[in-house]
């Protein structure tokens, strides 16, 4: 088993990352969404949705969403949140994605990078491209690997729910590699995170390659310039 499939599908994964900024990310979509300029009732596919803010959040700013994720712990999660304009289901990135073309495919808060081989991150772009309707466009938000390369925490201890999780990252052939242990109810646990550090070129190529169109790129989540010291690398594509 991958290490995403057994480390997504655990509860721990969720009280990690409890603490994620929604606010911030609810203003990074209303920026987006103002400089993207998708008109209301446009179908989009929240790709990696994990559970299922984002989906939730698109749907309602008048949007058609249907959220996609590998982990079935969290898509269980999210069918809370359907409605008419709102479903989800389990799916692997890779594979093609079944139904009517969409308008947008979003792809947020690094939920890509995750595959040792190569050839699987060239079927995500292929999936995305083979869903887009002509002109559809393709939101890619990455961690951008210039900034993590100069600024990577070596080690950490951070509580939640009274669970001490101990983090030791390091960068080892091109991929930022995190290592989880911690201990709960007398039991020790340790997982692993593992994400290429693919390039702005690597990733422009990769979409290139598969009919989509490099836009424009931001930093950050208030859409400023890219640089070596912003912390994102957030890509705009449209389909050809």
């Amino acid at each position: 088993m991958d290490w995403f499939e057994s480390w997504f599908n655990t509860p721990y994964y969720h009280i990690l990352y409890k603490d994620r900024d929604f606010v911030e990310a609810e203003n990074f979509i209303d920026k987006l969404l103002a400089e993207i300029k998708l008109p209301q009732h446009s179908t989009i596919i929240d790709l990696a949705c994990g559970h299922g803010r984002h989906s939730v959040y698109l749907n309602q700013k008048g949007y058609n969403v249907l959220g996609l994720d590998l982990s079935e712990a969290s898509i269980s999660f999210d069918k809370q949140f359907e409605n008419e304009t709102l479903s989800f289901r389990v799916h692997d990135m890779r594979n093609p994605i079944q139904g009517e073309k969409v308008d947008a495919v979003m792809n947020l808060f690094t939920s890509f990078g995750y595959f040792d081989q190569d050839d699987d991150d060239e079927k995500v772009f292929e999936s995305v491209a083979q869903a887009l309707k002509p002109g559809g466009l393709f939101v890619l938000d990455f961690l951008n690997a210039d900034y993590v390369e100069h600024t990577l925490v070596s080690e950490s201890l951070t509580v939640k729910d009274n669970i001490s999780f101990s983090i030791h990252k390091k960068i080892d052939n091109n991929r930022v590699i995190k290592d989880i242990r911690f201990s709960d109810n007398g039991q020790d646990f340790h997982y692993e995170e593992k994400v290429k550090l693919h390039s702005f070129e690597k990733l422009k190529s990769l979409a290139e390659k598969h009919q989509l169109s490099y836009v424009i790129r931001w930093g950050d989540y208030k859409l400023g310039t890219l640089s070596e010291n912003s912390p994102r690398c957030i890509i705009l594509f449209q389909k050809k």
